[in-house]
């Protein structure tokens, strides 16, 4: 029994973390109106209605856009605050390092207030550029943390080996630094992006009519429970899902060589 009691605990804490997304999935193939038990299917028109709206197609568009942009971006203003920090010494490099990771206690609500009566105020008001620079000041605490923590005595050994043999400051970070950084950056790159992918608060704020997928989710489920958001829902998991895993195979078939 001591024995089985480790996998019980597994078993336990795999159901509770997939439950809701197995439900999910599960009833996206209702031959149904209503995404409840008793299951009917299986049916695949939720997924052939969803494919050919123009404005979830649109909508799904538009967080693709925001969230690549977005995490490029702070992958890049992250790597140039890590490498500045990692490799100069500054004064008051500690007090830098936690304003720039400040904006992960601050609740996204409050930051969405705060950008949306400056861009009101000071810029061309709601729109996907600002949902996207929205998305850069949650994301770039996030990707500064991730790129720093990577950025350890070897690389720095290998930056001075560099030096030495007579390679430009420039050569440098684009043949050693970031090198040996892109596993890092890229990890930043894709949690940034699935991060993006599906925030609410801010993009709900900051956009007006050109919208991305959770606030088209959003308004979808005003209207009430339908398989086919289940069948919305199942396709953004996918997608995340798919992320990661092409993130997994690419660190690990760096590992391997």
């Amino acid at each position: 029994m001591r024995r089985a009691l480790p996998w019980i605990y597994m078993a336990l804490a795999y159901a509770f973390i997939f439950l809701p997304v197995v439900t999910l999935v599960l009833f996206s193939f209702q031959d149904g109106r209503l995404p409840v038990p008793p299951f009917n299917g299986p049916t695949l028109k939720w997924y052939a209605d969803v494919l050919g709206d123009s404005r979830l197609m649109s909508a799904l568009l538009n967080s693709l856009l925001v969230g690549a942009g977005s995490a490029a971006l702070s992958c890049a203003l992250g790597f140039l605050a890590a490498y500045g920090l990692a490799r100069h010494v500054l004064p008051g490099t500690l007090f830098l390092r936690g304003l720039l990771i400040a904006p992960m206690t601050v609740s996204y609500l409050i930051i969405g207030l705060g950008l949306l009566i400056v861009f009101n105020n000071y810029g061309p008001g709601p729109s996907l550029w600002a949902a996207g620079v929205g998305h850069v000041v949650i994301n770039l605490p996030l990707a500064f943390a991730i790129i720093y923590a990577s950025m350890g005595a070897q690389q720095e050994n290998a930056e001075r080996a560099a030096r030495d043999l007579g390679a430009s400051e420039w050569r440098v970070l684009a043949l050693v630094t970031i090198p040996m950084l892109a596993p890092a950056i890229l990890a930043a790159f894709f949690l940034c992006l699935t991060l993006s992918w599906d925030e609410f608060i801010i993009a709900f704020l900051m956009t007006r009519f050109d919208v991305t997928l959770p606030v088209e989710i959003w308004s979808l489920l005003r209207s009430g429970l339908s398989p086919r958001t289940n069948a919305i829902g199942s396709l953004v998991f996918l997608i995340s899902v798919a992320l990661v895993i092409g993130l997994e195979l690419f660190i690990f078939g760096r590992k391997r060589r």
